[in-house]
Order: structure tokens, then C-alpha cells, then sequence
């Protein structure tokens, strides 16, 4: 009851504040920003000034048109969006992309959005992974791990903060995680079509983000040589295409009406997107959730004894697995 209480408050009576804050100069780059909360937070920063704003995107069709479309809306020129092919399910799109953030002069901000919501089961094909645990829990932190050393690299070559965002859910607050009851690979278990509860399984997925966020940060604190603000910022409940599974008739003529008195709309969304990553961003909110624009306590499925135990467990599961896929990954946190 208390998670829909606050709930109710924050989507009924908070009024996220509209962007103001100056890009000037800067490079940002968002992943699955070719549409919903990641095309208008893109256009938001666009519209303020950054110098060079990068959609990284599966399709690049997809990625074109939305630049085209920020381009017609802010007037900006078209040196000022460069659209980038990224495939959260694919270890190679991901490490190809990783490789083309080293060549760039200058990134000061990173926001992970892209990812995937469903009930319906499936395993990527190389992974062997259920796909939101894939691309919501695995690959969206591989791709930020892979950012990670260039923004550090830019931060200390210009004595400026940089940021890092993951675009997570408050629904993670209410994540039962019941297979995490059963014995053996949290990433093995989670990926038993037998076992598998898809009613939680988003919000485990980024009830699993979260803990990867906490970890990371702790293992990178601020610092002269690590001046970079990691965060995990939820949008609240808006206006997406991020839900694209066929619904029934009922439901799909009940479900707008309910929609429009209850969410946010995609641009009020996309201004919790812009806020994770704004230059001004407070130190206070690294390894934080942001929600409402503000940093916010842990609920119980992160600070109790249970969750600080399956926090262990994922980590301890997820950082060799990442050493797998691209070795040396994890050095990074180390300097």
C-alpha cells in the first residue's frame, strides 16, 4: 500500500520541472533514443545547446528519423545529431560500439535508456539469457561499463564533472523476485522458461539494474580520477512505446482512459532523463535512485537483509560474467 500511495503522489501532485539547465559545448549520447523518453530527452538537450547530442539505436532508419525530426523542431544543424547503431541483445554490436566511444574527443554525459518490457518468455540467441534480463539488466550496464573509462579519461582532461545515468523504475520497489528462492546461478534460474514469473519479471530486471548501479558506484567513488556521477533515475509511470505486447479488446479500449488521467506524458517523462545527467547534477546523488527529480531513499527490496544478500549474489555473478564477454572490462574501476 505504500508503494501506491507514493506512487499516486508523485504522478498525481509532483510537476517535474521543465529543462532550463545549458548543454553548452557538451556531448551526450542516449541509447534508444529513437523514440518515446529517450527522443525527447533528446531533443531537450539538443534544444539546450549541446554541441553534439549521439542516438545510439538499433535501427539506424529508426535513428535518422528522429534526428530529422529533433533537427525540424529545434532548428539545430544537422552536424549536431549523429545516430550510432547499438544492439543491447548483441555482445558484438555492444563491444563495437564501446570501441567507437574511445575515438571520441569529448563526452560528457551518458544516459542508458534503451530497454524492454514483455510478457512474453524468450532467450537471446548468444546470450543464452531471458531477453529482459539480456538487455535490461546485463547489457544496459555492459554498454555503461564501456563508457565509463572515456568519461573519466574527459573529466579529468577538463576538470569537469561528467555523468552517467541508467534509465531504471521505481516499479523495482515492489519486484517479489520470487526465483531468486531457488538454488544455483541467479542468471541460469532467471532464464528457466519453467520457473519464470513475466507479471514481476520487468520489475526484477530493473530491481537488478538498481543493484548494478549501487555497485558500480561504490567501486568508483568521486575523486580527482574519477569525477563522474553515476546515478539511477526512474521517469515514473508515462506515455511509451516501450510496451508494445497485443492486448485484448477491453483492455485496449479501458487501458488509454486510465493512461491519461494517471501518467505522465512521454516529454514530462523524458525531463527525469535530462535531470540525471544535467551539469549541475549534485554529488549526493551518486550510486542514488533519482525520482522526481530528486535523490530518494532505498525501499526495502534494496536495504533490507534479503535484498543486500541477492545484491551480493548478482554482482558476484555479473562482474566475471562481463570479464567473459569483454576481458579487462572491469579494470576500469580500478583507476
Amino acid at each position: 500500500m505504500a508503494f501506491f500511495l507514493t506512487l499516486l503522489r508523485s504522478q498525481l501532485l509532483i510537476k517535474l520541472p521543465y529543462p532550463t539547465w545549458s548543454f553548452e559545448g557538451q556531448t551526450v549520447i542516449i541509447t534508444g533514443s529513437n523514440t518515446g523518453l529517450g527522443l525527447e530527452a533528446a531533443r531537450h538537450i539538443v534544444r539546450l545547446s549541446a554541441a553534439k547530442v549521439i542516438l545510439a539505436v538499433r535501427t539506424i532508419a529508426k535513428g535518422e528519423a528522429a534526428a530529422s525530426s529533433i533537427i525540424f523542431s529545434t532548428r539545430a544543424t544537422k552536424n549536431t545529431l549523429e545516430v550510432w547503431p547499438l544492439d543491447l541483445s548483441d555482445y558484438e554490436s555492444i563491444k563495437a560500439f564501446g570501441a567507437r566511444l574511445q575515438t571520441l574527443d569529448r563526452m560528457d554525459a551518458f544516459i542508458q535508456n534503451a530497454g524492454m518490457l514483455t510478457n512474453h518468455f524468450k532467450v537471446e540467441g548468444e546470450s543464452g539469457l531471458e531477453s529482459h534480463i539480456a538487455i535490461n539488466a546485463v547489457g544496459a550496464v555492459l554498454v555503461g561499463l564501456l563508457a565509463l573509462p572515456k568519461l573519466k579519461e574527459i573529466a579529468r582532461q577538463t576538470g569537469t564533472r561528467k555523468r552517467l545515468s541508467f534509465i531504471g523504475s521505481d516499479l523495482h520497489f515492489i519486484a517479489a523476485f520470487k526465483e531468486a528462492e531457488h538454488d544455483g546461478s541467479l542468471l541460469d534460474v532467471l532464464s528457466d522458461e519453467k520457473i519464470a514469473d513475466m507479471n514481476d519479471r520487468y520489475r526484477v530486471s530493473k530491481l537488478l539494474l538498481h543493484y548494478s548501479v549501487q555497485h558500480l558506484a561504490a567501486l568508483t567513488p568521486l575523486s580527482s580520477g574519477s569525477d563522474v556521477i553515476i546515478t539511477d533515475a526512474t521517469p515514473g509511470a508515462c506515455e511509451s512505446d516501450l510496451f508494445r505486447d497485443d492486448i485484448g479488446w477491453l483492455r485496449s479500449r479501458i487501458q488509454p482512459i486510465v493512461l491519461k488521467l494517471f501518467v505522465r506524458t512521454t516529454e514530462v517523462g523524458s525531463r527525469a532523463l535530462v535531470h540525471s545527467v544535467h551539469p549541475g547534477l549534485d554529488p549526493e546523488a551518486h550510486g542514488r535512485l533519482l525520482m522526481d527529480c530528486r535523490v530518494v531513499a532505498d525501499w526495502e527490496t534494496v536495504t533490507g537483509e534479503r535484498g543486500k544478500a541477492l545484491r551480493e549474489r548478482w554482482v558476484g555473478e555479473l562482474w566475471p560474467r562481463f570479464e567473459g564477454i569483454v576481458p579487462g572490462v572491469t579494470a576500469v574501476l580500478e583507476h
